[in-house]
This record gives C-alpha cells, sequence and structure tokens, in this order.
C-alpha cells in the first residue's frame, strides 16, 4: 500500500499549466466580489480570477475567486461567499474562513518554472507571476495560481503582500489604523499596571519578606521591566539600581510567587559578560534568603544550561513547521514514511519535556519550603516558560481562565517578553532573535491538560486561539517588547495606539463557550501540587494547534472534540436539557471546514452553568459564533 502511495501519478497543485477544477462557473463573479472590511482597514490590492487550492487532499481540487490585500489581512473571497450573518468565525480573531492576518505571514514564495523565495527587503517583483506560495506561522499554508487573472493582477498583488506583510516600523502595523471603537469593561483578570494590583497578589499568596518599589516607576532605572517592582524588603530602591546594572537587561531578582510557608519563586538574568566578579548578584541572594521566614537559602536553577536558546528554539520550530506543512498529497505520503523519526530529529517535543521536567523540579523545592531562583541569560525567555508552569502546577486559582490571563499579562506581558521580537511583527534582516518561545508555554500547557483533564477550567480550543491571536496585529498584549513601548505608543501626542487587551476580547467573545472546559472541578486548596510525568513517553504531539489545515489527518466523528462534545451534553442532561446522542464533529473542531455539522449553541451552552460568572449566556446566540456553523 505504501508503495502504491509513493508511485501514484499525482500532479502537484500548483503545476500551473494543469486544467483545474471549479473554476468555468465562478469566473464571470469575481469582479463583482467585494471584502468585508473592519473599521480602519482599508483595500490596498486585488487579483480577480484566482485560483485557490486546497491544501494536501487525496484529489486536486481547487475554487476561483477574489484576491484582496489590506492593511490587515489577506482575503480569499468566492462567489459562493456568505454574508456576514451566516458565516461562522472565530469572533475574537476578527477573520473569515480565508482570512489570513499580515502578521501571520512567515514566507512567500513564487511559482513558476521553479520554485523561489521572495526576500522582504528587496525591489518590486517585474516578472510575471504564475503562482503564489504562501507559508503561515501557525503552520497554515495557502496556495494561489492567477493563471485566469487579468495581466498584472498576480504581480501587483504579490508587490503589495511583500510591502505590507512585512511592515519595517511598528506604527505601520494595522493596530494604529484599528478605530474600532474600545469601551471599558470590567473583568477578573488582574493587569498588574499599579500598585493596588500588585498588593492583591501579594497578600493573596501571603508573600513575606517582600515590598513593592516604585523605583521604576518612570521606566527610566530598567526599561524592559514594568513601573512596579516586588523586591526583597531589605532591598533599598538606590541599592536595586545600583545592582540592576550588573545584570542583563537590568533584571536582579524580582519576586514571582510565594508559597504559605514562606518560600518564594524568584527570577534573576545572569550577570553581565563584562563583568568578571558576582559580588552584586551575591548581594541580592542574600538580601532574598533574608526574605525566608526561617533564613534558609534559596536554591537557584540555571535555565540557559538546561533549556533551548532563542536560535536552538526557532530551528526546532521551522523543522516542525515542514513536517505539519507537506506541499501537496504526495509529499505527505512521503513524510508519513518517517514521521515519527523526523519529529524526533526537530527536538520540538524534547524541548516542551525539559521546560516541563525543570518546572516539575522548582515545584517539588519551594513545597519542601525552599525559595527557587530562576536564572537565565537575559531572563525574559525561558524564565517566562518555567515561571508560569511551576504556578500552574503549584496554585489552583492560575487553574482558572481568569487566574491563567492573569499570570500571563504578569509574567509575560508586564515584566517584558519581547514579543514583537520573538514573533516578527516587524520585519528584520537579523532573524536570530524570532523564536515561538509563547507557543512553547502554551504547547507545555496543553501537555498539563492532557494528563489533569478536570484541573484545568480552560480548554485546548483555548488555547490555541490565544496562540492564533498572539499573531493578529489587533491587541497590545503581544504586539510590544515591553510595558514601556506599550505605554509611549498610547500615549504618542501625534498617532496614539488605543490599547487593546486579548483578555476583555476572550471574555467578552461570543465563541468563549468553547473556552470553558465542562469537566472543571475547581480545588478548595490553597496549593493543590500536581504529580505532572514530563518524560518524554508522557509528552503528545498538540494536533489541534499544529496538523488542523491537514484535512486528511481529521478524525470525522472523533477525537478530544467529540468527546468534550459529548461531556458537555452529558451535563446538558444532568440538568435536564438535553437528550439523545450527541452530534458528530471532526477531531480539529471547531477549527475544521464548515462541511461537519456544529453542535447547537444551547446544548455547548448548558456547560456555562457550571461558572456562569464567566461569561453572558445571551452573547453565545449571535450569529457570527462558530456555534452557529452551518451544515
Amino acid at each position: 500500500m505504501a508503495d502504491k502511495r509513493l508511485t501514484n501519478s499525482f500532479k502537484s497543485y500548483v503545476g500551473l499549466d494543469d486544467d483545474y477544477l471549479n473554476t468555468s462557473n465562478e469566473d464571470s463573479f469575481s469582479d463583482q466580489l467585494t471584502v468585508r472590511l473592519l473599521p480602519g482597514e482599508s483595500l490596498v490590492s486585488e487579483a480577480q480570477n484566482v485560483l485557490m487550492f486546497a491544501q494536501v487532499r487525496e484529489r486536486k481540487q481547487g475554487k476561483s475567486g477574489l484576491l484582496c490585500v489590506t492593511n490587515f489581512k489577506l482575503s480569499f473571497i468566492t462567489a459562493d461567499e456568505k454574508s456576514k450573518e451566516e458565516v461562522a468565525f472565530q469572533d475574537v480573531l476578527q477573520l473569515g474562513e480565508n482570512d489570513v492576518c499580515l502578521s501571520n505571514i512567515d514566507a512567500l514564495y513564487l511559482f513558476g518554472d521553479k520554485k523561489r523565495k521572495l526576500v522582504p527587503d528587496s525591489r518590486n517583483i517585474t516578472e510575471k507571476v504564475k503562482g503564489l506560495h504562501i507559508i503561515c506561522k501557525n503552520m497554515r499554508m495557502l496556495s494561489f495560481s492567477f493563471k485566469f487573472s487579468p495581466v498584472g493582477h498576480g504581480k501587483t498583488l504579490t508587490n503589495a503582500l511583500l510591502h505590507h506583510a512585512f511592515p519595517k516600523r511598528h506604527q505601520l502595523l494595522f493596530g494604529y489604523d484599528y478605530s474600532e471603537p474600545q469601551y471599558p469593561c470590567s473583568s477578573e483578570t488582574v493587569m498588574f499596571r499599579d500598585a493596588g494590583d500588585w498588593g492583591k497578589e501579594l497578600a493573596r499568596t501571603q508573600a513575606q519578606g517582600w515590598r513593592l518599589s516604585a523605583a521604576n516607576h518612570d521606566f527610566q532605572m530598567f526599561s524592559s521591566l514594568p513601573r512596579w517592582l516586588v523586591v526583597p524588603s531589605r532591598v533599598l530602591d538606590w541599592q536595586l539600581g545600583e545592582a540592576g546594572r550588573h545584570f542583563n537587561s537590568g533584571r536582579p531578582p524580582l519576586w514571582s510567587w510565594s508559597s504559605p510557608y514562606g518560600a518564594a519563586l524568584v527570577r534573576m538574568a545572569d550577570i553581565v559578560p563584562t563583568i568578571t566578579d558576582r559580588v552584586q548578584e551575591n548581594i541580592m541572594l542574600e538580601c532574598v534568603r533574608k526574605t525566608h521566614p526561617r533564613l534558609a537559602p534559596p536554591i537557584v536553577l540555571d535555565l540557559t544550561k538546561d533549556l533551548p536558546s532563542c536560535r536552538e528554539l526557532q530551528n526546532s520550530y521551522l523543522k516542525l513547521r515542514e513536517l505539519c506543512t507537506p506541499e501537496d498529497i504526495k509529499q505527505f505520503w512521503v513524510q508519513d514514511q518517517h514521521f515519527l523519526s523526523s519529529l524526533e530529529s526537530s527536538k520540538w517535543l524534547q524541548y516542551v519535556s525539559a521546560c516541563l521536567a525543570k518546572s516539575v523540579q522548582a515545584a517539588n523545592i519551594l513545597m519542601r519550603d525552599t525559595t527557587v531562583v530562576l536564572q537565565e541569560s537575559d531572563g525574559r525567555d525561558t524564565c517566562c516558560i518555567v515561571t508560569c508552569l511551576t504556578q500552574l502546577l503549584l496554585d489552583p486559582y492560575f487553574r482558572t481562565i481568569h487566574g491563567f490571563q492573569s499570570l500571563v499579562q504578569r509574567e509575560w506581558v508586564i515584566m517584558g517578553h519581547p514579543f514583537c521580537t520573538r514573533l516578527a511583527h516587524v520585519y528584520q534582516q537579523d532573524v536570530s532573535n524570532q523564536s515561538p518561545m509563547f507557543l512553547l508555554f502554551l504547547d507545555s500547557c496543553w501537555q498539563l491538560l492532557q494528563q489533569f483533564p478536570t484541573h484545568f477550567q480552560f480548554t485546548e480550543t483555548y488555547l490555541t486561539v490565544l496562540w492564533e491571536s498572539a499573531l493578529l496585529s489587533i491587541f497590545d498584549t503581544f504586539l510590544f517588547d515591553c510595558e514601556r513601548d506599550r505605554m509611549a505608543a498610547s500615549a504618542e501626542p501625534n498617532d496614539p495606539l488605543i490599547l487593546r487587551s486579548v483578555w476583555d476580547e476572550l471574555v467578552n467573545s461570543r465563541d468563549a463557550a468553547l473556552f470553558v472546559n465542562p469537566l472543571y472541578f475547581p480545588s478548595d486548596e490553597k496549593i493543590d501540587p500536581l504529580s505532572f510525568k514530563p518524560s518524554l513517553p508522557n509528552i503528545q504531539l498538540w494536533l489541534q494547534a499544529y496538523c488542523r489545515y491537514i484535512p486528511i489527518l481529521e478524525i470525522s466523528g472523533g477525537g478530544p472534540p467529540q468527546i468534550d462534545l459529548t461531556a458537555r451534553m452529558l451535563t446538558g442532561q444532568v440538568e435536564g436539557g438535553f437528550e439523545g446522542p450527541p452530534p458528530k464533529v471532526g477531531s480539529f473542531f471547531p477549527f475544521s471546514p464548515p462541511h461537519a455539522s456544529a453542535p447547537p449553541p444551547a446544548l455547548l451552552l448548558s456547560s456555562l452553568s457550571l461558572n456562569t460568572s464567566f461569561h453572558s449566556s445571551e452573547m453565545m446566540l449571535d450569529s457570527q459564533s462558530i456555534l452557529n456553523a452551518p451544515d
């Protein structure tokens, strides 16, 4: 069977001289199609009678339509395009089924006589463009042919895409143009932008020996750190400034979490390479020791030695993406012959396992009432991962949706993870600093969900949508490298940026029912440690995140989404709401193509009765929700 698959006479989707399906009946409608625009979004370029090819299917398929580039997205519109009221899409992402945010685009290739990668900072393309191949950061692949387009349309659109998908300045991102009114909304997610938020968290964790410092209130002392810092009580502000100059990125030991017994979780950067002595580091660690009620010395865990660097993780991610984005069905079957060995050679699961193992180690030390200091080169990457995972393993509050959002807001956003640089929102020739650290963290969280399905209020769909949101050019949450840059952009006198938190959108999303785990059982304990097994045999590949754009891998009526739907229906039956078998969904639901039937909205709403404070059920019935997807 395998030999037959490898030797069949398959022709590539992008064989531009081939005859295609589904083209003759739709070509004449191309000039009547229009793209839906958000407030502030403008059309940049369009190409008519473009063919878009289905990704990795057994039969060669293509659709004809209008391909558009705006200042926000690449959009493909077909003649059978549904009205806005009929379309089912993820409300948080503001995208349709055939839309891709420009910030999500990672690489462009021209197809003609041969495949050629386009360099963003090169001059405009002058030759005729026959076909375009697009690789996205979320493992999506798009292929288009301009065989039937009017002369010059393909070249014009490709130049526009090349220019707008790789902006040279931060102010060119769509977030600065988006003009949808922003209304303040109440949320339980803690933003950690004022002293009160930090004070409440110190009180909640019963932190001892730590104080809140305003030494960095104007961002002049430490540019990548927030205005408010939690430091050892014995450290004065002038001592903090003196010590900060000895650490990379100005990051001395800073508090993250405390156990009720007095042990603390601390994060810090390494000493500046040009400094030969470690006097200031020893002084600061002595101050950390004195925060412990028993004056027990802390244990320092060096993350740089055991966890991947930015470059190592980026190389691993590119290998994983190559494995999950086959160009055609022939390549898919070739890769399938050695899928496991290729997955192992990418080292992605090894890195996930390493992050979880280090977090388990830190959690075990804290449970022995010993302070843990996490040290990393700059303290802005793997420190964020291990700090968050450790708190997820110990503190049940962070396993709720609002608690998790508050955790990410504090440890990633406010503490200055360089999202803009790592996710390449702004184009740079030097790609050595590009790295999906946030994806590695979300993958590690997903592994926790697999071993403890009743301990987390959020679902894998929530984690997937959160990753997709990080690739949007709308939310300030993921657009900046630090809080100082975010505040400066919002205070710009000529072109101020309206700050739009992703947490508000997630909480108020019409699809929020899919983010709530119907099997969640809250813990009443302040400390509820999870005995996670981080070894490789217990680590799985996150199929919903990495393989959902390979339709051939989808299981109809099976997989985790079907189990989740059954659990939701059982919840409804217990409450006297529903009877009979649950409808069938694909294993990539709700990211499946709309060929499968979607479950009734009210069925999914039944799970919200377990936590009515999370969301108003009234908003779930909007027709834009993916819960109302047509058959």
